[in-house]
């Protein structure tokens, strides 16, 4: 049965999409920008920074579940443009240093806000 996740320690959902949802054992969250928890779009920030951000969202919304970024199965990784792809790539190795997901990192035409970088994760509390 799915269930909402959320938490104060992430962005609140603007729209009609939820910070997460679980059935109990896999967990998918939101696609996460740089915004901070208080509201603060970094969109002006180095994709670094906006990397950062995006993953601290994400690593937000798993420990709320008692999860943690190791349990992170998948990984979409949605990019204004590709060739911040090492900038991009070395801020998220920060989070993934041993044994880390599957991902996909790609340009789209547009992201939300203006952003350099969207996030989205599927964990497994299994």
């Amino acid at each position: 049965m799915k269930r909402i996740i959320s938490t104060q320690d992430a962005p609140s959902a603007v729209g009609a999409y939820s910070q997460g949802t679980t059935n109990g054992d896999l967990v998918f969250t939101a696609g996460q920008i740089p915004l901070t928890p208080d509201g603060d779009l970094l969109d002006d920030e180095p994709i670094a920074v906006q990397t950062r951000q995006s993953l601290e969202n994400i690593k937000a919304i798993l420990e709320e579940e008692g999860l943690t970024m190791q349990d992170v199965l998948k990984v979409t990784v949605f990019m204004g443009d590709i060739d911040d792809f090492d900038e991009m790539n070395d801020a998220y190795k920060e989070y993934f240093q041993d044994n880390p997901p599957a991902r996909s990192a790609f340009e789209v035409g547009n992201l939300p806000k203006g952003i350099g970088v969207e996030i989205e994760a599927i964990a497994s509390s299994e």
